[in-house]
């Protein structure tokens, strides 16, 4: 790496609606960045719910009230809140048809598509599938079928083969030494970080500070 780029890492979850909050934001203020061509981006993993039981298919609103203790009523008003705000960014979330899922092979799935260089396409596909489509993202099939839509090659034996896995790991391993207790959090060059989704005038000054 040249001595010249900055490394962002992004901790995210799949799972989490202020990560994908989050990317918009900062993709929209490194499309405004005049040294954007200074910056490499790497997306890394972060489980919010790493026991997430594969295809239990249950609703993200009765895995909440079930592992928060709270009531449908106050599940329901957070919501409202997030898909609100995710709407004042363009983003459309739709909480009625979120399925909980274990993020692991999503994960995975980045991973993978970072070696075709189609990391970013690849999350905000799986973001948009999680929260916009109701789609169920710890199943294979349907990572498979995000993969292709993305144009990521081999997806299906990729994911047999258990690639990604050790990368995961690594990055969620990453994130217990750096302390990270909340996602998204953005770092650059493990020098500087932000947290949260901010707003794009923060994220600009993040990256000044950062190049």
């Amino acid at each position: 790496m040249s001595s010249e780029t900055t490394q962002v890492e992004v901790w995210s979850d799949i799972a989490c609606p202020w990560c994908f909050i989050g990317k918009a934001r900062f993709t929209a203020a490194l499309e405004q960045f005049d040294r954007r061509d200074r910056v490499e981006v790497i997306w890394r993993s972060y489980q919010l719910s790493p026991d997430t039981e594969v295809g239990a298919g249950e609703r993200e609103l009765d895995a909440l009230v079930r592992m928060k203790g709270m009531s449908p009523a106050q599940v329901k008003e957070m919501f409202e809140h997030v898909a609100a705000t995710a709407n004042t960014d363009g983003l459309d979330i739709d909480f009625d048809t979120v399925v909980a899922a274990n993020t692991f092979d999503a994960h995975r799935l980045v991973h993978i598509a970072r070696t075709q260089g189609l990391a970013d396409e690849m999350l905000a596909a799986l973001f948009t599938a999680h929260f916009s489509d109701g789609r169920i993202v710890d199943d294979v099939d349907v990572l498979v079928a995000i993969a292709e839509e993305v144009g990521v090659h081999g997806a299906a034996q990729a994911l047999a083969d258990g690639q990604g896995a050790d990368e995961v790991t690594a990055d969620i391993a990453a994130a217990r030494e750096l302390q990270v207790s909340g996602v998204p959090l953005f770092a650059a060059d493990r020098r500087i970080a932000v947290s949260g989704a901010q707003p794009v005038d923060v994220f600009l000054q993040f990256l000044d500070q950062a190049v």
